[in-house]
């Protein structure tokens, strides 16, 4: 009786293990992406795995595969339709394929009053008419475009610093709270697919989801880096998603200091 003990304490360990092990393996799902209202297929689809920093697109009958574990978060965005995140449950990944539907946004027109500047003609007058920026120029690694930093210096230390020694700051307080989202930075720089979607964004949908806060926030975050308002309104998702890498990276070497 005490060897049958034994062996059965045994095998169940080894099948706990197995169980375990099997449930941290990458496993690949499908599904098909349609219009929620003509039930057409949806070709296009940005799709990201949240957890992994991974990312698919739908082909031309609205199909995608993706690799996930349990309860990893799924994103699907595309211009023109509501996103919607979905988590994925051990019943997608024993059936392996699902059908997901998108509800198209309905989209107001505003008017858009474009004033151009009233120039006198004269270079002297019109000289002091037209704003003018000087702001600092840098660079983001991976980018070959400079773009505009803040007015004061071409790099975040001096916010940073102050940020270290006040606990209330926002600065702080984001490092501080979102280190687990912050190290998805390194994972996006592995995946094409999700670089070249934030490459072609600039709605900060995904920036958002990807670091866990409000799209309120990150105009926040980066002017707090010391990043120009001209910068914060006009760069792309990758751009701004590299600017507070940058801005953490530096957040960090302080903080071991």
């Amino acid at each position: 009786m005490k060897y049958f003990a034994v062996f059965f304490f045994t095998l169940f360990s080894t099948f706990g293990f197995a169980q375990d092990t099997e449930s941290n393996v990458p496993q690949r799902v499908s599904g098909y992406i349609i219009n929620d209202n003509s039930k057409q297929p949806l070709p296009n689809v940005n799709i990201i795995n949240t957890n992994k920093v991974r990312g698919a697109k739908s082909d031309a009958k609205g199909y995608f595969e993706i690799d996930v574990q349990p309860n990893d978060t799924i994103h699907f965005s595309i211009l023109g339709f509501q996103s919607l995140r979905i988590r994925v449950t051990n019943d997608w990944i024993k059936n392996k394929v699902t059908r997901i539907q998108l509800t198209e946004k309905a989209i107001a027109l505003e008017e858009v009053i474009i004033a151009p500047f009233s120039l006198t003609g004269y270079l002297e007058v019109d000289s002091k008419l037209i704003p003018t920026k000087e702001n600092y120029r840098y660079s983001i690694s991976g980018l070959t475009q400079g773009y505009e930093a803040g007015e004061y210096s071409p790099n975040a230390f001096g916010k940073v610093l102050g940020s270290i020694f006040n606990p209330a700051d926002v600065l702080y307080g984001f490092f501080g709270k979102n280190g687990k989202e912050l190290k998805k930075l390194k994972e996006m720089k592995k995946d094409d697919t999700v670089r070249n979607l934030l490459e072609s964004k600039y709605d900060r949908e995904t920036v958002s989801v990807l670091l866990g806060v409000s799209k309120d926030e990150i105009p926040e975050i980066l002017q707090r880096c010391n990043y120009s308002d001209s910068f914060i309104q006009t760069a792309n998702d990758l751009q701004i998603m590299d600017a507070i890498s940058a801005c953490y990276e530096q957040y960090k070497v302080l903080k071991r200091n």
